[in-house]
């Protein structure tokens, strides 16, 4: 494993643990939430976003069970999207489902995706990408509820 790749295993490993966001999903009301399940390995999430009065991420809280990536995944989306816009964040969300399903072929952009881009050697395994994605499925998912 080349230097790069344990530093993102690293990561991975303590973003999992961190868990920025986890158990603030019951701390507030949500201008929109959204609860998914991966069928595949049974990771599951319930999160929660609040948009300002511009239209900007306020805060993102979530609860969820699963494995070191699908946690380690929602821990960096919530630090990442904090304070974007609606429209910013749906356009991060896209690109990241396009780096998850390139199969390893694209890397996520370090300037947009600041840590997040350790996620992108997930790509490599097709049965990790539901892993990775759940989070920011769910988010997409509670940002389209909360439009106006």
């Amino acid at each position: 494993m080349s230097g790069l790749q344990d530093l993102y295993q690293t990561v991975i490993i303590e973003e999992s643990r961190e868990r920025r966001g986890d158990g603030a999903f019951a701390d507030g009301t949500w201008t929109g939430h959204s609860h998914q399940v991966n069928p595949t390995c049974g990771d599951e999430i319930t999160l929660g976003v609040r948009l300002d009065a511009d239209d900007c991420i306020e805060s993102i809280g979530w609860q969820g069970d699963g494995c070191s990536i699908s946690m380690a995944s929602a821990s960096l989306l919530t630090d990442l999207l904090q304070g974007k816009s609606r429209d910013e964040a749906l356009e991060l969300i896209g690109e990241f489902r396009g780096v998850m399903h390139s199969r390893g072929q694209r890397e996520p952009d370090v300037e947009r995706f600041g840590d997040a881009v350790a996620l992108g050697g997930v790509s490599r395994y097709v049965m990790r990408v539901k892993c990775a994605m759940l989070s920011w499925v769910a988010l997409e998912d509670a940002l389209r509820k909360s439009e106006h």
